[in-house]
């Protein structure tokens, strides 16, 4: 399948982000599956100002549009190990099963890829 598509037109779909990961704020996230074959997905991914946690998957992104900080986290302290500033233009790469702390600050949309089944 072949595709090309401005990303600021992709109609998202409205996820549901785990109670548990919110830490401040009312953030709201969504997105949109471009193409998936079992072996990777590949889409546009969108939240909304606040604060949320997360377990990341294995996966390469763009920040196309917004600003947010990423803390990454020791698993076992929750002490910070790095903290990425993500900015459009921004590439970056998550490890499988790095936690971080997201802080919003304006609405970020980024393209991915996540590699399915990584173990790193």
């Amino acid at each position: 399948m072949n595709i090309c598509v401005p990303v600021a037109d992709v109609a998202l779909e409205p996820s549901r982000l785990d109670d548990s990961q919110i830490v401040a704020g009312s953030p709201e996230v969504s997105s949109a599956v471009l193409h998936s074959d079992g072996r990777c997905e590949r889409g546009v991914w969108q939240i909304t100002p606040g604060v949320v946690t997360d377990v990341e998957a294995d996966e390469l992104f763009v920040v196309v549009s917004g600003r947010a900080t990423v803390e990454v986290l020791d698993p076992d302290s929750g002490s910070v190990l790095d903290v990425l500033e993500l900015v459009p233009g921004s590439v970056g790469v998550f490890a499988p099963g790095t936690h971080t702390r997201w802080t919003v600050h304006e609405t970020l949309r980024k393209v991915y890829q996540i590699t399915v089944g990584a173990d790193g």
